[in-house]
């Protein structure tokens, strides 16, 4: 299994930590004259690279806004009792978990992964709430991720992953 990135928003919608472990596949088809989405052709004919302009800031935007206008549109279209869980494409899977807090887990993994709302829930059960909640040297809020990327968080996430999701 590919792991491309993964990512905790609060309840503020503030990425309060992300990482990254592979990049994300470039599309690999041939159409190069057909422009990519969110792409415009410049006035000399040739299509813009696109992402590689991007910050990691902006990805952050992009992946919070894909996620909340998802979830607002399964709970207006199936009711309240609806759950966005997983939202694939032909490049890659986004996983989300929300908690009871309303942070927000996002997981993007290759597109032959089954669901791994599971396994986002015992990252925040078990990593997460011990790690970052319980620490009492952690700030209650985490303004800019403060408090979230400790050692004992990174390494417990590390060996999560390569437990549980291997390659």
């Amino acid at each position: 299994m590919v792991l491309y990135s993964f990512y905790i928003f609060d309840r503020h919608t503030e990425c309060i930590y992300s990482r990254r472990w592979t990049p994300r596949p470039v599309s690999s088809s041939s159409k190069a004259a057909r422009p990519q989405s969110g792409s415009s052709i410049t006035s000399s004919g040739d299509a813009p690279t696109g992402r590689k302009g991007m910050s990691h800031a902006d990805d952050e935007k992009l992946i919070f806004g894909l996620v909340f206008s998802l979830r607002n549109m399964v709970q207006k279209l199936g009711g309240d009792d609806d759950t966005f869980l997983a939202y694939r494409t032909g490049e890659y899977k986004l996983h989300y978990y929300e908690t009871p807090t309303r942070m927000k887990f996002v997981m993007l993994t290759d597109t032959k992964q089954n669901h791994l709302r599971a396994y986002l829930h015992q990252i925040w059960a078990n990593l997460y709430v011990e790690f970052v909640v319980k620490n009492p040297l952690a700030p209650v809020e985490h303004p800019g991720g403060i408090g979230v990327a400790n050692e004992l968080f990174e390494k417990g996430l590390e060996a999560f992953i390569t437990a549980v999701l291997p390659a």
